[in-house]
């Protein structure tokens, strides 16, 4: 008996693996090169190594395999592809919006928000968003960076002269409170300490358990990962930040209801693009749901999606940028000329008509997204065959762009490890392919908040420079990547603040 189910066994795994290796998909996706895998499992136990082991190894197979290769494991199928031409077939396509795995393993908590959707859900809810990033909206909302700028550069002068400083826990609370006042139109009743440390422990778990699952097969599905010890740690995590968007929401519901009715629902005659320009995000939401156009658990996914993308990514790049100019003293004086020659010696807050002025400045924020992209891994789920360079790529395949590697192509960024900010003068890019270049994603579900992002990190880095002159204490060369829903790194990121005297 022992033996016949023996035999048995053998069988179905020999007619899986035969059946997963020679049908249609398989035969196609065993043209490409990639890593050697093993029996019916593929390359599955490739991935079950430590984050920052993963980082490193995805550089390491394009190295080996070239610009396009495959991995594979049972009926998992995903193609990394590495040239603009190959990107663009991709993103920019209308064809190739739909996000398979991994960002299934964010529906817990941001469900079928903008992030997450596809299809119609998608279509529409992108097209009522946009609106409350119209540069009149972002006009609106200036204000309130110039004055989250100057509470920040408040707390860099408690930490000036210190040997060094944690950027990230700093940062992260003031793109926090940015959002919070700006796209969800609220002024927390908690100080925003108490208010972050609600809000960046359960984030930092839930990232941490969806890298998790990425590594390991039998935590695929959601059958299999409730019975696991992982999903009761990602309910409490979940719990905290329901109350927390709960609270944010009601927030606002109660403020609007305290506010005259033309000024809680817009003023009919000032419209953009068909919507009242004066909502902010959450304020759009709202209004939406009075008609009728969006329900309670659509604003919910809206809220959280936003919560999470409009601050960390910010953070993120900030944290990048203020190490870069700290370690690349020339262009971090550079920087501080254009800003002398915008506002001389006086203490003004910045305008947006100063923004624009910032060129230099903002070629320094691209070149530190591209060394550092916040968002650093893109993927999306084919739902039908993709020819490219003479491959067919079957429906079903999961592409992905690992984005801090696409940007360090040396063919199109010579020496990609230094940081070169004229590499985006406007006559450096004329002749640059559009997908070599990803920072914010592209084509159509590219970032929706790029140009709220460019505008707050302009704002506070212009506050900084002005202010402050920045020290190394982290290099380059010492950080440790990992994956995760953001860029991260295995340890602290470090910077010394001195403050500019007035003759510097």
């Amino acid at each position: 008996m022992l033996l016949h189910t023996l035999i048995l066994v053998v069988a179905i795994v020999i007619c899986l693996h035969v059946y997963f290796r020679y049908s249609y998909s398989g035969r196609l996706i065993h043209k490409l090169n990639g890593p050697k895998g093993i029996f019916l499992f593929g390359n599955i136990f490739d991935i079950f190594i430590s984050p920052e082991e993963i980082f490193r190894t995805q550089i390491r197979w394009r190295k080996v395999h070239g610009n396009i290769f495959r991995l594979y494991g049972l009926h998992y199928r995903a193609v990394y592809l590495y040239k603009p031409e190959y990107i663009e077939a991709v993103l920019s396509s209308t064809r190739h919006t739909h996000k398979g795995m991994p960002y299934t393993f964010l529906y817990p908590w941001l469900g079928e928000g903008l992030l997450t959707s596809a299809g119609e859900k998608w279509q529409h809810r992108r097209k009522l968003l946009t609106p409350a990033f119209h540069f009149l909206i972002l006009k609106k909302f200036f204000i309130t960076f110039c004055e989250r700028a100057e509470e920040l550069m408040k707390t860099f002068d408690k930490e000036a002269d210190k040997d060094r400083t944690e950027l990230f826990p700093l940062l992260s609370k003031s793109t926090l409170s940015i959002m919070c006042e700006t796209s969800m139109g609220t002024t927390p009743q908690e100080d925003i300490e108490t208010l972050t440390n609600k809000y960046f422990q359960p984030v930092h778990t839930l990232s941490t358990i969806i890298i998790y699952r990425v590594t390991r097969l039998w935590l695929f599905t959601e059958f299999m990962f409730q019975f696991s010890n992982v999903s009761k740690i990602q309910s409490l995590a979940l719990k905290s930040l329901n109350n927390f968007t709960t609270q944010i929401i009601q927030y606002r519901r109660k403020s609007r209801n305290q506010m005259p009715v033309s000024v809680a629902f817009g003023d009919e005659s000032d419209d953009v693009y068909g919507k009242k320009a004066k909502l902010a995000m959450l304020d759009l939401l709202l209004d939406e749901e009075r008609k009728g156009r969006i329900d309670e658990k659509g604003i919910r996914e809206e809220v959280d999606t936003f919560m999470f993308e409009g601050h960390d990514t910010t953070a993120t790049a900030l944290c990048f940028l203020i190490m870069s100019l700290a370690n690349e003293q020339k262009i971090q004086a550079l920087v501080r000329e254009e800003m002398l020659s915008i506002f001389g010696d006086s203490q003004r807050i910045p305008t947006i008509e100063d923004l624009s002025k910032m060129k230099y400045l903002e070629c320094c924020i691209k070149e530190s997204l591209r060394l550092y992209p916040s968002v650093h891994f893109i993927s999306r789920m084919l739902t039908e065959d993709l020819k490219i360079d003479g491959y067919i790529i079957p429906k079903g395949t999961i592409c992905n762009f690992n984005v801090f590697d696409i940007h360090r192509n040396p063919e199109i960024f010579p020496d990609p490890e230094t940081f070169i900010p004229e590499r985006f003068l406007p006559e450096k890019c004329a002749n640059r392919h559009p997908y070599a270049y990803i920072p914010f994603s592209a084509g159509p579900r590219n970032c929706i908040g790029q140009k709220f992002a460019m505008m707050e990190l302009k704002t506070v880095i212009s506050s900084l420079l002005r202010k402050f002159h920045l020290e190394a204490i982290t290099k380059p060369e010492e950080l440790v990547f990992k994956p995760d829903l953001v860029l991260r790194t295995s340890k602290p990121v470090y910077v010394k603040f001195c403050k500019l005297m007035k003759n510097d």
